[in-house]
């Protein structure tokens, strides 16, 4: 299944409504609320975005808990606070309303790390083998999959494939290192990684430990196994959410982008949040391509109706299949 089979589509210039002059962040986030009302839209947002943009979404939650919220979205216009991939889903599961993501750049290295053709290639050399795919990945890949998975289920889903067959999991290489050791099932991983979640230093976090003796450390299972074997609890972006709410430790130290830092402030403000050092003396803990969408596209994305995510409905139904697998284990 090749990349012309998707179309990013502009509305026509007869649809686009006139920008409305803004200046300050209270002028937006009232401009942006009135015109989700005007275009009966729902704002969802990754935990990985500004917060402002998270403050002002309808809905705001992981990969799985977005792709639930999309599947049940009834709103006529649902604008993706993400990345790509992510608004993709949405358009998957939603065929017949329209789909925006504020900024089209919004990438993801371990789809951009993935193409289709090579992913084809990688299964056709394993024939008869499960391919299971992060959903982190491109609607060509997802389309060429057995069934989808997100950090939050994968131990899950990879249980659900029978003992005997096996198994090919694409494209992080670390969530699938720490569901091989979860399962103890053997897989075939793809050489992907995220970015974000490798450039997290061994060395500063065992400087910061030291430093913050008290607290605990909580992971992202697409961290590298050095950093997944210091942390006190792994989990998806929301089973870190939750764990920093009700555990009973004052200090944590968060290995995961640092957007979610805003929201586990917001429900555990008794506690202290200490964001994990990259290697470098750069923001790299911070998605670059997340952090594209800023409240000036979000309000552009709603007047104008663009940028729309389109695909032909034969990719599109190829890859509701395994995304709905996936759904339907949990």
């Amino acid at each position: 299944m090749q990349k012309n089979m998707r179309t990013l589509a502009m509305a026509p210039s007869s649809e686009r409504a006139p920008a409305t002059a803004v200046g300050s962040t209270l002028d937006l986030e009232g401009r942006i609320r009135e015109l989700k009302r005007e275009r009966n839209a729902v704002l969802l947002s990754h935990f990985y975005q500004e917060s402002e943009i998270q403050d002002l979404a309808d809905f705001i939650g992981d990969s799985l808990q977005l792709a639930r919220e999309a599947q049940r979205a009834s709103a006529d216009v649902i604008l993706f606070a993400g990345v790509h991939f992510m608004a993709e889903t949405a358009k998957i599961l939603n065929p017949t309303r329209i789909v925006l993501v504020p900024d089209m750049n919004a990438g993801c290295s371990l789809a951009d790390g993935c193409p289709a053709d090579r992913f084809a290639e990688w299964r056709r050399m394993h024939p008869g083998a499960v391919a299971i795919s992060y959903i982190n990945c491109s609607a060509e890949v997802k389309a060429l999959s057995d069934i989808i998975c997100t950090s939050s289920n994968a131990v899950r889903v990879v249980e659900s494939v029978p003992a005997h067959q096996k198994i090919l999991f694409a494209p992080d290489r670390n969530l699938g290192r720490y569901v091989m050791k979860q399962t103890g099932r053997p897989m075939e991983l793809w050489p992907g990684g995220c970015i974000v979640h490798e450039t997290f230093s061994q060395r500063k976090l065992i400087a910061l430990r030291h430093e913050h003796p008290d607290a605990k450390i909580v992971a992202h299972p697409e961290c590298e196994a050095p950093l997944l074997e210091a942390a006190d609890y792994i989990g998806s972006t929301t089973a870190l959410l939750n764990y920093v709410v009700n555990d009973n430790a004052r200090k944590f130290i968060v290995l995961t982008e640092s957007g979610i830092l805003h929201e586990m402030k917001k429900r555990a403000p008794g506690k202290e949040i200490i964001a994990a050092p990259p290697e470098g003396n750069c923001h790299c803990n911070e998605c670059p391509f997340m952090r594209l969408n800023t409240l000036e596209k979000v309000c552009q994305a709603l007047e104008r109706l663009e940028p729309r995510v389109e695909m032909s409905d034969t990719l599109r139904e190829a890859a509701r299949i395994p995304l709905e697998r996936m759904l339907s284990i949990g």
